[in-house]
């Protein structure tokens, strides 16, 4: 992987990160400080919770543009809500 890939790649997950903690914090969707709370109060560390938090918002978004369709609000916070399991790859 070239320096400017990984730079590429360190951006994308920092920004999917922002985007989770701006949910969190807004409570919008609600899922999004529901499902911190919960990894929360079973013991997981906060970095890792906005990286599983991060890995459905990276996972819709791609089904999103693969299928040039809205984003799903709906299989998004189901998929929140099923965390620490993670969805299935389609």
């Amino acid at each position: 992987m070239s320096e400017h890939d990984e730079s590429e790649e360190a951006f994308a997950e920092a920004t999917l990160t922002q985007a989770i903690e701006n949910q969190i914090e807004t409570d919008n969707p609600p899922a999004a400080k529901a499902t911190f709370n919960k990894l929360t109060l079973v013991g997981y560390p906060r970095e890792e919770i906005l990286q599983l938090m991060a890995l459905v918002l990276a996972h819709e978004i791609d089904a999103m543009l693969d299928e040039d369709r809205p984003f799903d609000s709906a299989w998004y916070e189901q998929a929140l809500r099923a965390l620490p399991e993670l969805p299935a790859e389609s």
